[in-house]
This record gives structure tokens, C-alpha cells and sequence, in this order.
């Protein structure tokens, strides 16, 4: 048993060269999916920014003081 072909705990480890090499639309498609994941990902950070209300939960706060005070 080669040391590096097994983990500590004796599962075979995959190498890279085992793997079959990946079809050109196989490629493309990964690139397509990860770009419209991070675009989408930039487009609810910007949205966020652009629409966020400092004040929004202002009121949230005033009612958990408040059933604080009827609590404790």
C-alpha cells in the first residue's frame, strides 16, 4: 500500500489523473454556470447597497425593549 494513494484512514484517494479529461461543452457549460452564479451573487450585493435603509429596524428594536420591560 503506497502512502500516498491512501488517506490515514485507508479510502483510496482519486488523483487527477485518473479522472477522464472533460468535453469542451462540459467546459463551457462550468464557466456559463460559475459566471451567471457570481453575477448573480454581485447583483444582490449592489442591490442591497443601493435600496439599504439605515432606519429599517429601528422599530424592531423598539419592541424588543419593550418586551424586554414586560418580561423582566
Amino acid at each position: 500500500m503506497e502512502r500516498t494513494g491512501f488517506e490515514p484512514f485507508g479510502e483510496q484517494l482519486v488523483s487527477a489523473t485518473d479522472t477522464p479529461p472533460r468535453s469542451r461543452a462540459s467546459k463551457l457549460l462550468l464557466r456559463v454556470g460559475t459566471g451567471l452564479f457570481w453575477s448573480l451573487v454581485a447583483a444582490i450585493v449592489f442591490a442591497r447597497a443601493a435600496f439599504f435603509e439605515p432606519g429599517v429596524y429601528d422599530s424592531f428594536n423598539h419592541v424588543a425593549s419593550l418586551a424586554k420591560n414586560l418580561l423582566f
